[in-house]
């Protein structure tokens, strides 16, 4: 029994070796097929991702084959499949904003995915940590130092060139937008955001004026915001804006290139909620100049977000304002430039002076119109408005009951309403307000009669496309019997014709008697067979041919001012009289300051620059066209409502300013203060807004101190608001 059990645990024994060998071989076995496994795994990563990357230029290499076997069968009406592919590719990139940082991130997505199985195919290490070998390659190209197996060592160095190239791109991607970005800013592309800001669009010789008008405005209020968006490079106008010789005093200039016509350049200036806005008339031809205002006009109405301010167009063509108010509706006010130029010049050859004084009220450095409501003045007549303010004029009533009708010179009687507005001349809009009603002493009033007006001889050098308009207005100023001298290079039947096509009807010209010179105005020999020293005034006109250059006109208007001036000093007897300024009697700037005195020139002026030589010399009332046309721009761009008061002063019939003689309102050394000669000439129904003193060179507007009394003059002179004699 024991022998049994022995020989039993024997077998027992053999049993358990023998299956602990086939154990031991059945691992073997398991682990030399998971090797073999493995391998074959690692060289099938490694041939997919030859493969993956020998596709694009196997395909490459296709797309040209085919490119080339279709044009060698002359198949022209087909394009060809690689331009076919570039094109998509092009549209793609191009359609798309954010197309090229997808590519790129696809591209490296592709690199890290075929080095990474590379890596899997040439090490013993798993794919995720071969992946993440790969990205470290490609985001360093210095991690693969460690790599000793040649095949390693070629992938890791595949896949860091593939990193440095993928990186170069991306710097360069990063560089371009950069560049885009700041080439944006340069040019002016960006969007202003701005509100309440004035906006100008276009370009002219009137914008430096135009932003000086506009600076001076805003320094009360301690600067504004003025934005010029014109057809030009945004450099260009920042350097040409730079070299403007004036103080800003603080207002804020921004500039950026675009066209008015196009809806997207107005949102990028903020057109809606602008709370002006002023489109400039462009240098050269009139009739394309106002067109293009039409349809910048056009292009403002058309934004949908509506416009919170004002337009302010200037034209170039009165025959043009109709149109453009129909297309504007109430949201345009227009200022036709040779109109108020023309109209300027024909009052201040009536009356020399008021060039300066105009220059004085469109101004904002001085005096000018302000529209406000004071309701403590409601119930009181309007006389006793014109001395309640010791720092402004009253000059007119916005009328609430008649919608808001401006008034000039309204009757004593006047009892100011609710919702009245009293219109003033002041230093700024903060300057003045109502006060107590001052002590007036009645003087008693001398009673002259003015002078009936005379006939006067006029002449007009030079050819404007508004002359008709000019002839009709002189003919409403002028008494009956004058006579107007017509001298240009402008052929005389030539000359009618342009006069019936402009819409003047010769015949209905009751005043005036029409006689044509042809000539030219920088030829002496030609202005030597005029009459010039029996003209009463003498207008020279900025010349059509030339008024395009500023600095041409000028030097033309200039040439025929002195030649002008010194044929009349030959002509005209030698007086002997007190030296003016620092120029003798001798001299021939002194024998032209003489024969100034004898009649009034009035010089149309472009440029700024050549109103020192004028003034310097004093042998010329003159007429700076640009610059009042820009301050009328500006004041009306401030405040729209003043434009009614600028078109009734303009205008044929209603009021206009006058500078009156001394001898109407007092007699010689009699003290009065300007209260009380104020309200003499309340008694002829005028508005006195200043006067000028006999051994003064410029008006007092507004003058200080009203009250004051003073010793007068009668060599002094007054300046008023009154009805067209």
């Amino acid at each position: 029994m024991l022998c049994f059990q022995e020989h039993i645990s024997k077998l027992e024994f053999t049993l358990r070796a023998y299956n602990l060998s086939d154990s031991m071989e059945l691992i073997s076995s398991f682990g030399q097929q998971s090797d073999l496994h493995s391998k074959s795994l690692k060289r099938l990563a490694l041939v997919v991702s030859l493969t993956l990357l020998s596709m694009p230029v196997l395909a490459f290499k296709y797309i040209d084959y085919v490119s080339r076997s279709r044009s060698s069968e002359n198949i022209s009406e087909e394009v060809s499949l690689n331009k076919q592919l570039a094109y998509r590719v092009d549209l793609f990139l191009s359609v798309h904003p954010y197309s090229k940082p997808l590519a790129l991130l696809v591209a490296t997505l592709l690199l890290i995915c075929l080095g990474g199985l590379a890596l899997f195919g040439v090490k013993d290490d798993s794919l995720a940590e071969c992946l993440w070998l790969s990205w470290t390659y490609v985001a360093d190209s210095g991690n693969h130092t460690d790599s000793e197996k040649i095949g390693e060592r070629l992938v890791s160095v595949s896949i860091s060139f593939g990193g440095m190239l993928i990186f170069a791109m991306m710097l360069g991607l990063v560089s371009d937008a950069i560049s885009e970005k700041f080439d944006s800013l340069r040019k002016g592309r960006s969007k202003v955001v701005e509100q309440n800001h004035t906006l100008i669009l276009g370009w002219s010789d009137k914008l430096g004026s135009l932003l000086n008008q506009l600076a001076i405005a805003n320094e009360s209020l301690g600067g504004g915001i003025v934005v010029v968006m014109a057809e030009r490079d945004k450099e260009e106008m920042e350097l040409d804006i730079a070299k403007m010789e004036f103080n800003f005093k603080g207002t804020s200039v921004i500039c950026r290139s675009g066209s008015p016509l196009i809806l997207a350049d107005l949102k990028k200036v903020s057109v809606s909620k602008a709370r002006a806005i002023i489109v400039l008339a462009e240098d050269g031809n009139a009739d394309q100049s106002d067109a293009r205002a039409l349809r910048t006009v056009l292009s403002l109405t058309g934004v949908k977000e509506g416009l919170r301010g004002h337009i302010v167009v200037e034209l170039s063509d009165l025959d043009n304002e109709v149109l453009v108010k129909l297309v504007g509706g109430d949201l345009v006010e227009t200022v036709v430039a040779h109109d108020v130029i023309g109209r300027l010049m024909i009052q201040c050859a009536r009356q020399p002076g008021l060039a300066q004084i105009w220059e004085d009220i469109l101004g904002f450095e001085n005096c000018e119109f302000y529209i406000k409501r004071w309701s403590q003045l409601d119930g009181m007549h309007f006389e006793d408005v014109l001395i309640s303010y010791p720092d402004a004029i009253p000059c007119g009533i916005k009328v609430a009951s008649l919608g808001g009708k401006i008034i000039l010179n309204p009757d004593d009687s006047y009892v100011l309403q609710e919702g009245d507005e009293v219109l003033v001349i002041a230093e700024d809009d903060d300057t003045y307000a109502p006060a107590p009603l001052p002590t007036v002493k009645e003087a008693s009033f001398i009673h002259i009669a003015r002078t009936a007006r005379k006939p006067q001889k006029i002449l007009l050098c030079g050819w404007r496309r508004d002359i008709d308009d000019m002839l009709v207005v002189l003919d409403a100023f002028l008494a009956p019997g004058s006579e107007l001298w017509m001298f240009n290079e402008v052929a005389e039947k030539e000359r009618e014709k342009k006069l019936i096509d402009g819409g003047l009807d010769i015949s209905r010209l009751v005043n005036i008697t029409l006689v044509n010179r042809e000539g030219n105005a920088v030829i002496r020999r030609h202005l030597e067979s005029l009459p010039l020293q029996s003209f009463d005034s003498i207008l020279i006109l900025a010349d059509e041919s030339v008024e395009d250059s500023a600095i041409q006109a000028d030097s033309r208007s200039l040439a025929t001012l002195l030649l002008i001036r010194d044929i009349q000093a030959k002509r005209l007897p030698m007086v002997t009289h007190v030296q003016r300024g620092s120029f003798s009697q001798g001299s021939w700037i002194g024998e032209m300051q003489q024969a100034s005195d004898k009649s009034v020139i009035i010089s149309e002026i472009l440029d700024p620059r050549t109103k020192n030589l004028l003034s310097m010399s004093r042998i010329s009332d003159y007429v700076l066209s640009n610059e009042l046309v820009s301050m009328a721009l500006a004041m009306v761009a401030e405040d729209r409502q003043i434009n009614d008061v600028l078109e009734e002063l303009f205008a044929e019939e209603g009021n206009e300013l006058q500078i009156r003689q001394a001898d109407l309102y007092l007699r010689e050394g009699e003290e009065l203060s300007f209260y009380e000669v104020l309200l003499r000439a309340r008694q002829r129904r005028e508005v006195m807004i200043g006067y000028r003193l006999a051994d003064a060179e410029r008006a007092v507007i507004n003058p200080p101190s009203k009250s004051e009394r003073r010793r007068w003059s009668v060599k002094d002179v007054f300046v008023v608001i009154a009805e067209k004699e």
